[in-house]
């Protein structure tokens, strides 16, 4: 009996207990979805790589010449801006400057003519000290003249 009841236990677990079976299938599919689906993941993840880097390739060198362009147009346009600046600055300082070279040449002539009104009177205070100077020798040629005519010649 104990070998029917055995029996009889082994034929239960094979019709009633399907984890084994189960399990089996399981592995099976999940070796089957991976082998399958794992190849074709990475040739759709591989030919997406490769698009993306093209794009990139071509987007940066387009992106690359765009910016180039760009910014020699700003450049240029920087440029044009700082020369109409400096031409309205210029324009600003012509009259400034104007002003200021008159009122600095009549500075200068003002200095000018003091200075040759100085020059004037240190000329004629120089002559007076000369004429005085020149009296004051011929004052005294003439009295060693005087004092020669004294004297017989020898």
């Amino acid at each position: 009996m104990e070998k029917i009841a055995k029996d009889v236990g082994d034929i239960q677990s094979r019709l009633l207990d399907h984890r084994p079976v189960i399990s089996a299938e399981i592995r099976y599919f999940v070796r089957e979805f991976e082998e399958k689906r794992g190849n074709r993941e990475s040739r759709l993840l591989e030919s997406l790589n490769k698009m993306v880097v093209e794009s990139n390739d071509q987007i940066q060198s387009t992106n690359v010449e765009d910016m180039n362009q760009q910014l020699s147009d700003i450049i240029k346009r920087l440029e044009a801006a700082n020369h109409m600046a400096e031409r309205v600055q210029q324009r600003e300082q012509e009259p400034q400057q104007s002003v200021q070279l008159q009122t600095n040449m009549e500075r200068l002539k003002d200095e000018w003519e003091e200075f040759l009104k100085e020059q004037q009177r240190l000329k004629e205070v120089v002559n007076e000290e000369h004429d005085k100077a020149v009296a004051q020798l011929s004052i005294k040629y003439s009295e060693m003249k005087k004092d020669l005519t004294k004297f017989p010649p020898i």
